[in-house]
């Protein structure tokens, strides 16, 4: 679809207060609505398109481990499509973002299709922010939808208030972060929640230090999901030198170092508030 032809994006969301509490709180807020049908309508098939384009994961379910059964994951589809950059670069998107964290800007980190596949696996607790060179606490990932999902296709749960505390653990994600970290939710009396179903165009934020996993897909259909990562505008690049930082300092950030402003040429501003 021409650029022109696009839903623009651009017009502001209204957040319930609410969700700007439950974000602050919780760690995760539910966003129903942020994009209607007929929005996901215009880009879903540019973004299932791309992904599949640029996913090399030829293996049945059965020969790949944990973490490969989980999803199908395809970073920075924006690179690559004009209609998927259009979705991606969203200031709708971006702004609830910034709002959320209560913070002027956000840059974006990347962006990810996580496609769970008919009888995929479980996505095992695991904290995002372990992977990422960003020495602040505002950063946020999006996940949307891209058709509609009940309970049983694998939607997203958090731990609730579990962002508060930091890393709870250093493991990547995998068989022995689900372990580690169901221990850590017994243990902490973490209350488990999320939504039970969504709609193509809702859309959950959660924090880069929120515990969160996934089960798995048990039905004959793909769980289309998008994902957008923002992070506050004037973050500095930190902890870089941390073996699980290493490829996405090199991948997200190309050209920063430790202590660098994070903003490289793939880390557009993508918003600033008024």
């Amino acid at each position: 679809m021409p650029p022109d032809a696009l839903p623009a994006l651009d017009e502001r969301a209204t957040l319930t207060t609410d969700a700007a509490a439950s974000y602050r709180r919780d760690g995760f807020a539910v966003v129903r609505g942020l994009a209607t049908p007929d929005e996901i309508a215009c880009f879903r098939p540019a973004i299932v398109a791309t992904a599949h384009a640029r996913n090399f994961e030829t293996r049945p379910l059965a020969e790949r481990g944990t973490y490969g059964r989980a999803f199908l994951q395809t970073p920075n589809l924006w690179q690559h499509d004009d209609t998927v950059r259009h979705f991606v670069f969203a200031r709708r998107f971006a702004r609830v973002a910034a709002e959320l964290m209560g913070v002027r800007g956000v840059r974006l980190y990347h962006d990810q299709a996580l496609f769970k596949e008919p009888h995929g696996g479980l996505t095992p607790w695991h904290q995002d922010q372990i992977y990422w060179p960003l020495a602040t606490t505002h950063t946020i990932t999006m996940w949307m939808p891209l058709v509609d999902l009940d309970a049983d296709m694998g939607i997203m749960h958090f731990a609730r208030g579990s962002h508060a505390g930091g890393a709870l653990t250093d493991l990547p994600i995998g068989r022995a972060s689900q372990d580690a970290l169901s221990r850590v939710v017994a243990e902490r009396g973490f209350a488990v929640d999320g939504p039970a179903s969504t709609r193509a165009g809702d859309a959950t934020f959660h924090a880069g230090w929120t515990l969160h996993g996934a089960p798995p897909n048990s039905t004959e259909r793909t769980r289309e999901v998008m994902t957008v990562i923002y992070y506050a505008d004037g973050t500095r690049v930190g902890g870089s030198g941390d073996p699980t930082r290493v490829f996405d300092l090199a991948a997200w950030l190309p050209g920063c170092r430790e202590g660098d402003v994070a903003a490289s040429a793939i880390n557009p501003l993508l918003c600033r508030l008024d």
